[in-house]
């Protein structure tokens, strides 16, 4: 028998004890979503260096090879590698370290994030310049994206679109677009966020043939983009329910946009919301998409992103 035959790593008896933890967490084992994160739970620390391929040891020499790389493709001269660095100027270790985290510490697609981060903010400076905060956080009071106040059972921060009362002359796509771009912007500030992702779940009951003509093909790509390669951002599932027939017209719209990793964590559900209350507790949700708590309440997010209401005051970001 070869040497190499039979062998085994030996795995730390705390490291086994913590994935078997990570198989049976429920939503009461993850930290808040609001904020910054104080310590990582053990088991999210397990989850990062499983899936993330994330060592303390290495973390900033990691962060320094990003940083390095950002000088070096902007000496090249090329436009964008210029942008990023301008973009990312003064920027602390925590900020890279988001990038990294998402393309699990693979520095050279770390950095390819980074230019897309950049590139998306170029390419729809609508959804960035000169924005107004009173005028976000009133989109996010009115619910468009709603964000729950718990994690899900796997850590991940839950967004919420309901969109059966959105008036698209009272609050435009665009504006909807301003507010997940400011939302996720603030809650990937969280390590755990980082680490554990996000799942989005759009509520279509009500959904009409009148909001479905009025949702245009590059609005909806706009949206796809903000999703792929924009953000250090792991988004792990969207979950369609309650859709009607036509749906299927705006869902083949946005399909070829999609990536395949994407396209697969993508779930149609319809009224038969078996396999979605299989993923998501009942529990955390409020009673419009199905849960056991009361009704979305949008201004109690907004109070948590701004702050009380006299708070509130117009600048950009």
């Amino acid at each position: 028998m070869s040497e190499g035959v039979g062998t085994f790593r030996m795995v730390p008896e705390e490291e086994q004890e913590l994935r078997c933890q990570l198989e049976r967490l429920t939503t009461k084992d993850h930290g808040p979503v609001f904020g910054q994160c104080s310590q990582l739970p053990q088991h999210t620390l397990q989850k990062a260096k499983d899936e993330l391929n994330e060592r303390e040891e290495t973390r900033e020499e990691a962060v320094q090879e990003l940083q390095e790389l950002v000088r070096e493709q902007a000496a090249t001269g090329e436009e964008l590698a210029q942008a990023v660095a301008e973009r990312v100027q003064g920027r602390d270790s925590a900020f890279f370290l988001r990038f990294i985290r998402a393309r699990k510490f693979d520095v050279g697609r770390a950095y390819e994030l980074l230019r897309g981060y950049v590139h998306f903010r170029l390419q729809y400076p609508e959804l960035f310049d000169s924005l107004s905060l009173e005028a976000i956080r009133c989109t996010i009071e009115a619910g468009y994206p709603g964000v729950l106040l718990s994690r899900d059972k796997y850590g991940r921060v839950v967004m919420l679109f309901n969109i059966e009362n959105w008036d698209c002359e009272e609050i435009t796509f665009d504006e909807i677009l301003q507010a997940y771009c400011f939302i996720l912007e603030k809650l990937l500030e969280n390590e755990e966020t980082q680490i554990n992702g996000f799942c989005i779940i759009e509520n279509f009951k009500g959904f009409t043939m009148q909001q479905a003509a009025g949702l245009r093909p590059s609005d909806l790509r706009k949206m796809v983009d903000m999703l792929q390669d924009s953000f250090p951002a792991r988004f792990k599932a969207i979950h369609f329910i309650h859709q009607p027939w036509y749906f299927t017209t705006t869902y083949n719209v946005v399909k070829p946009f999609l990536k395949s990793k994407l396209l697969q964590r993508v779930f149609v559900h319809g009224d038969d919301l078996s396999g979605f209350f299989q993923e998501i507790d009942e529990d955390i949700l409020p009673a419009d998409f199905g849960g056991s708590l009361p009704k979305y309440d949008g201004k109690v997010i907004a109070e948590q992103l701004f702050g009380p209401r006299t708070h509130a005051e117009d600048t950009a970001f």
